[in-house]
């Protein structure tokens, strides 16, 4: 019987999990992440298959310490948070959960451009503290304007439909160009800076790779419309931190919504914030302008939700399952190298 340990699991994640493994498998359901900070006790060591979210920051010093590793199970579509190459040299498997949240994801990025358009956070937070100024809280129409979309893979698509749908015209930038999306939505494809040069939002939908990483950085912001808004759900280390609070508070953007940052997980991690010494120069560093970025007027941050509705939590818990079942069964499904 495969011994399996699932972490970064959520409370209503427990009952469906216990139905799944119950007789099947010898499992350990662990609220906690699966990071540098975790120290395995000598049984869990022992786990032929781990089962993780994107909170679970897992490098190598972690993984050598599991001897029997077979499977590095994901609750998510990404993976930069493994370590892939170790995984690939010692024959770990890792799955993950495709398209759990396409149309999820693509909603929630519009729900963040509808919110930092029209300043919904903003006038909802002054109106608490009993603040009312029609002069702070103009505007803007999306209607007819341009929007470009970086990343058309199944999220980014869904996007497009989405935007097609308000009456945004459509930029798109992608290695592959689609055919389908340029006749049902119109989606022009070109290349990055022209469609940086001339959207009015940009939405990105990209995976995080070692060629896109800081995609936008201190150039790029320079380049883009003052009256332009950044959305981003993809992944924060896409975008340079630093250069984005510089953009924003000098006003050389209009705007962003951001639902990933980068070093995140040290803004909500109990460990992190118990011992703040444990972060790196680095990660402290993104921790402070994470917290500059949250006090800007022009910048709506929520805590890397665009995927949680039930019906996506639903597709990940009966994928990630799926896939287990069927690597037990010696069938290797949505493996990522």
């Amino acid at each position: 019987m495969k011994k399996i340990l699932f972490f970064d699991v959520a409370d209503y994640e427990v009952e469906f999990l216990k139905r799944a493994c119950e007789g099947k498998f010898q499992y350990q359901l662990i609220k906690e992440s699966l990071n540098s900070l975790f120290n395995p006790t000598k049984e869990q060591e022992e786990a032929q298959i781990i089962s993780c979210f994107t909170t679970s920051r897992v490098p190598n010093e972690i993984l050598e310490k599991f001897k029997n590793l077979e499977l590095i199970a994901l609750r998510s579509v990404g993976f930069n948070h493994i370590d892939i190459d170790y995984c690939r040299k010692n024959n770990i498997f890792v799955e993950n959960t495709p398209n759990y949240g396409n149309m999820t994801v693509a909603e929630f990025a519009l729900a963040l451009l509808l919110d930092v358009t029209r300043k919904v956070t903003y006038s909802a937070n002054n109106l608490k503290n009993s603040i009312v100024d029609a002069k702070c809280t103009i505007g803007m129409e999306i209607f007819g304007k341009t929007i470009g979309i970086i990343g058309l893979g199944a999220i980014g698509a869904e996007m497009a439909r989405l935007s097609h749908g308000i009456g945004l015209k459509i930029l798109g930038y992608d290695l592959k160009e689609k055919e389908d999306l340029k006749q049902k939505y119109g989606v022009q494809y070109t290349d990055f800076e022209t469609l940086v040069k001339n959207s009015d939002f940009i939405s990105l939908h990209s995976p995080l790779t070692k060629d896109n990483f800081h995609m936008f950085d201190k150039e790029i912001f320079a380049i883009m419309k003052p009256s332009s808004i950044l959305i981003n759900t993809a992944r924060g280390e896409l975008v340079d931190t630093q250069a984005l609070y510089n953009a924003l508070s000098e006003k050389k953007i209009a705007g962003a919504g951001l639902d990933v940052l980068e070093s995140e997980d040290t803004l909500t991690d109990v460990e992190y914030l118990v011992d703040i010494g444990r972060m790196s120069p680095q990660a402290l560093q993104k921790t402070v302008l994470n917290n500059r970025l949250m006090k800007l007027d022009n910048v709506i941050i929520t805590p890397h939700i665009a995927y949680d509705t039930n019906e996506a939590i639903n597709r990940i818990l009966n994928t990630a399952i799926d896939n287990i079942n069927a690597f037990v069964e010696g069938k290797i499904q949505n493996n990522v190298y």
